[in-house]
């Protein structure tokens, strides 16, 4: 990743005029965030009046304000053709489904084949927005949901959403064991303090809240709808692995494979079968960066969690119990091959 920088001048107008450098910088340059513009002016990237000043500085009427802005450019990201689902998509943002297996931006082992190489393919103006515009990731193994800005002030407005979690995302979760009620996590996560590949909750991590309902029991499982108030790394499964329910078939904070009592070979195939974390982003909500109207997208459950789902119900049914459903759930039903979630929301 590289980077150029930008010139902008601006002057205070009288309705700037005694505000917070800050404060009119968030004005005068709506497109970066306000955290950006903070590091800017420590770095001296911001010049009143040809003077570096402090944040917190009054600003008066007719100073000039100059700013070198950093854009990171994706030029070592190239465009290349990958295969993702396009849910919507306007001149503002895009929304993607993003499939298992698919890294959403290069790194260490992955330097191209991702999603971020797949949007430049799509459109390459997006070079011009940090990362192609990704506001937010999902693992490579996570499916589901994603929403990619097309300009800065949507990535601004998007990413300032996400913070101030007016952002809704909802999830699809097969853990293992049985939960008997939901409830919420609040529990910070860092890195773990010996395994600095993995997250791990850590009373020095960040602030994470994840909140869970019983979607539907099996005998040795549990179907959950999880919403997320944080983002943090790979919350929703260091959550639930402290909880000793970790997701069915996650390579780093799962346990060995639990089967259910008396499993058939078809049960045991499927669940031997399942090499992934079984976590689906399902739906996503939040206001258009532009219009200010509130979308709403929802996408099917994928194939192999779909039959997942179904082995493990079948099985439990077939047992002689019968079938458990959280409070909120209704029924499944399938309509035009899509599964339709009925909920007491």
């Amino acid at each position: 990743m590289t980077a150029k920088e930008q010139q902008q001048t601006a002057e205070i107008s009288t309705d700037l005029a005694g505000k917070r450098l800050d404060q009119a910088l968030a004005a005068l340059f709506p497109e970066f965030s306000r955290s950006r513009l903070s590091a800017w002016t420590k770095e001296g990237r911001v010049l009143l009046n040809g003077q570096t000043v402090r944040p917190r500085d009054a600003v008066k009427l007719g100073d000039r304000v100059q700013l070198t802005a950093v854009i990171e450019d994706q030029v070592e990201c190239r465009p290349q053709y990958v295969d993702f689902e396009v849910v919507y998509e306007d001149e503002h943002l895009i929304v993607v489904n993003k499939p298992a297996g698919l890294v959403v931006h290069p790194a260490a082992g992955n330097p191209d084949g991702t999603l971020q190489n797949g949007l430049l393919y799509m459109d390459e103006s997006l070079a011009n927005i940090p990362r192609a515009g990704i506001v937010h990731r999902l693992d490579k193994e996570t499916t589901g949901l994603m929403v990619v800005a097309r300009s800065e002030l949507a990535h601004k407005k998007l990413s300032e959403a996400l913070a101030k979690r007016t952002m809704k995302r909802e999830y699809r979760a097969v853990v293992n064991g049985k939960f008997n009620v939901g409830g919420t996590i609040d529990l910070p996560i860092g890195r773990h303090p010996t395994q600095r590949i993995k997250m791990a909750v850590n009373p020095m991590g960040k602030p994470a809240v994840t909140h869970y309902k019983v979607l539907e029991k099996f005998q040795a499982h549990t179907l959950l709808k999880v919403n997320l108030e944080t983002g943090r790394t790979h919350q929703i499964r260091v959550h639930m692995a402290h909880l000793r329910h970790p997701l069915i078939g996650d390579p780093v904070y799962g346990a060995r494979l639990q089967l259910p009592k008396n499993a058939d070979d078809y049960v045991k195939e499927v669940m031997r079968g399942f090499k992934r974390q079984a976590l689906h982003a399902k739906r996503l909500s939040f206001q258009h960066p532009e219009s200010g109207k509130e979308l709403n997208f929802e996408v099917p459950m994928p194939d192999d969690m779909a039959v997942l789902i179904e082995a493990l119900r079948d099985h439990h049914f077939g047992d002689g119990e019968e079938m458990e459903f959280g409070d909120d759930f209704y029924q499944a039903f399938e309509v035009d091959g899509l599964e339709i979630w009925e909920e007491d929301d």
